[in-house]
């Protein structure tokens, strides 16, 4: 046993209150070194006849990463406080493993075990619980749809003319969302992220010039407002991007600070290294990367924290969005998110409040901050097996089980998981085109544990290299839409809203995975059934024998066609033997007969493939 590998913090992702009454708790180890891991847990004060009162329980291994398991256990403390520890054992010894150590026995003194103080509930991580329930749509308003004509910029140019770049503009507005949500309701999505929409000089917005208003290219707040209500009224929410981090060159008090440099009242508001302020050939203040039009704010200043956060309330309470994108979250100091989580929960308390960071956010998710962060880990995961196929079978189910592992569960539920945006090539083409892989990454997106995004245009198929070439106009000529893929996706958002299982009431575990031929099986699984989903990531045919051991057991193949999700039953005997076509899947249900019967058969999914 290698004792040094066996790791544990009573807080984070290791030990963390699920809800008011129940604790996870999670334990390290090294891969394939522990036959089993035992919670020993209770409460302090519980003692009798001068023993500490404790129980045990049996811990789950809930995956494997490259080289590390995990092992997992819900727990009801009585009294919402806990001491525990674990007995860990291999083939050839057992050990307690608490705070101060390991020993043989388990210590009589429970100040030796790790600690859980008490669950209060207003230090539970409480996301709104309809994002759970949430499929977004990921909208560049610029090059979503023109609606109106009468506000398009003086050198806009015909839609889809010419290629994007990045300067030149296409005229796309609100009015163009509000004349295809249609479309959006057809697809079956029920949230829109908006790229910035206030008052910028360039087609991406992220230089803001006004934070208080729309854009002129993109309508005005009436027409903004408009867009709200109608959205409401078809059950979608809407998230705008607030970019706080930097400002925009043309953003007043920057302009102040270039005319009046030191004398100016706004030189606080920047990190500016010395004056005369100058742009060229280099910035000498902070920006964005080191764009010279993108100064960065000085978020610790009162006066600029006042204003974005009265940017942040004006938004909710005039208009009623319903989250917060927050561009370059990780480069904003914590006091603020704190500070701004206050706000906008006060002003609205169901808001989503989403960071984009790129790496292990744990920091800004302990509940006093963000709600959920972009999902990048899992998109780089999924795109490099499935698209770019540039790792095995197994070098993907670990960093998934990593990823899994990487949050409390809670967090998971609402994580923002996507498979590309407008900072990212489009992923039709991270996919080499090939529309097969596509309809593989999505599968499992929209059976991941979160809440799933699609790229505008990625539902009809189309492609696009980094930026600028992702930011494309929408092809709104049917002719020339992938509508194999739209119905593709639509059946796969028919298939999540209507079976709880697909989402996040059902746990993803690995069943089997096959490097040789690049195959996957993982299950999503209750107490009454489970979803067996098996993707082949290759190019040739795959054979499967011995799925099922069990006799007389209910087995349905479920398809993705036209939409909805079509049942047929499978007949079944001792074993059936299914071939997965060429970069192909299958989805089987397993109802079982007896409530409770455990759904996994380990050697039923010994090496399966043939």
């Amino acid at each position: 046993m290698l004792k040094e590998a066996i790791y544990h913090r009573p807080k984070n992702n290791f030990a963390y209150a699920y809800d008011g009454k129940t604790l996870h708790i999670v334990l390290q180890t090294k891969k394939d070194d522990l036959n089993s891991a035992v919670l020993i847990y209770g409460d302090p004060y519980n003692w009798s006849d001068g023993r500490w009162v404790n129980q045990t329980l049996a811990m789950k291994k809930s995956g494997s990463s490259d080289f590390h398991d995990f092992w997992f256990i819900a727990v009801k403390p009585e009294f919402r406080r806990m001491r525990y520890g674990f007995r860990c054992s291999d083939a050839n010894e057992t050990t307690i493993y608490t705070e101060r150590g390991f020993f043989q026995s388990p210590p009589a003194d429970t100040a030796f075990y790790f600690c859980f103080p008490y669950v209060n509930g207003i230090d539970v991580f409480n996301a709104p619980s309809w994002v759970k329930h949430t499929v977004w749509y990921q909208i560049f308003p610029e090059r979503f749809a023109n609606g109106d004509k009468s506000n398009d910029p003086e050198n806009a140019l015909p839609w889809g003319s010419t290629p994007p770049s990045p300067s030149n503009l296409f005229g796309g507005d609100f009015q163009g969302v509000l004349n295809n949500l249609d479309h959006l309701v057809k697809l079956g999505v029920n949230g829109i992220y908006f790229t910035p929409v206030f008052k910028a000089n360039s087609n991406h917005k992220y230089d803001t010039i006004d934070y208080m208003e729309i854009d002129p290219q993109f309508g005005d707040k009436e027409t903004f407002r408009k867009l709200v209500k109608e959205c409401h009224r078809r059950g979608i929410r809407i998230m705008l991007d607030a970019v706080f981090n930097h400002s925009g060159y043309f953003f007043e008090p920057f302009q102040d600070v270039l005319k009046n440099q030191e004398n100016s009242i706004y030189k606080d508001w920047f990190h500016l290294y010395e004056f005369p302020v100058v742009t060229k050939p280099e910035p000498n203040y902070d920006t964005f990367a080191f764009v010279s039009s993108m100064p960065k704010l000085n978020t610790e200043h009162p006066e600029v924290r006042n204003y974005l956060l009265d940017v942040a309330r004006y938004w909710i309470l005039e208009f009623d969005i319903d989250g917060w994108r927050l561009d370059v979250a990780n480069e904003v100091d914590h006091a603020f998110w704190r500070a701004f989580r206050t706000i906008v929960k006060e002003a609205k308390p169901d808001v989503y409040i989403l960071g984009e960071i790129w790496h292990d956010s744990m920091p800004w998710l302990q509940g006093d901050q963000f709600d959920g962060v972009m999902n990048y880990p899992f998109t780089d995961a999924a795109v490099d097996f499935f698209g770019k196929r540039e790792i095995s079978a197994s070098a993907f189910a670990n960093k998934i089980t990593s990823v899994q592992h990487m949050y409390p569960k809670n967090v998971n539920e609402v994580a923002f998981n996507l498979l590309d945006s407008h900072d990212t090539s489009r992923i039709l083409t991270l996919a080499g085109r090939y529309p097969a892989r596509v309809k593989l990454m999505y599968l499992f997106m929209f059976t991941f544990p979160g809440t799933p995004c699609i790229y505008y245009g990625d539902e009809i198929g189309m492609d696009g290299g980094q930026d600028p070439g992702c930011r494309a106009c929408m092809i709104w000529d049917e002719n020339r839409q992938d509508q194999d893929i739209f119905q593709f996706i639509q059946s796969l958002i028919h298939f999540r809203n209507t079976d709880s299982i697909v989402g996040n009431d059902g746990d993803l575990h690995f069943l089997s995975v096959d490097d040789r031929e690049q195959t996957i099986i993982y299950e999503k699984s209750s107490n009454e059934r489970r979803l067996i989903f098996m993707i082949n990531n290759n190019d040739r045919e795959v054979c499967m024998k011995n799925i099922f051991t069990q006799e007389k057991e209910e087995v349905n193949e479920l398809i993705p066609e036209q939409g909805t999700i079509t049942k047929r039953r499978v007949d079944l005997a001792y074993s059936v033997t299914l071939n997965l076509e060429p970069n192909g899947f299958k989805i089987l249900e397993q109802i079982f007969k007896r409530l409770g019967q455990n759904p996994v058969n380990k050697k039923a999914w010994h090496s399966p493939f043939r």
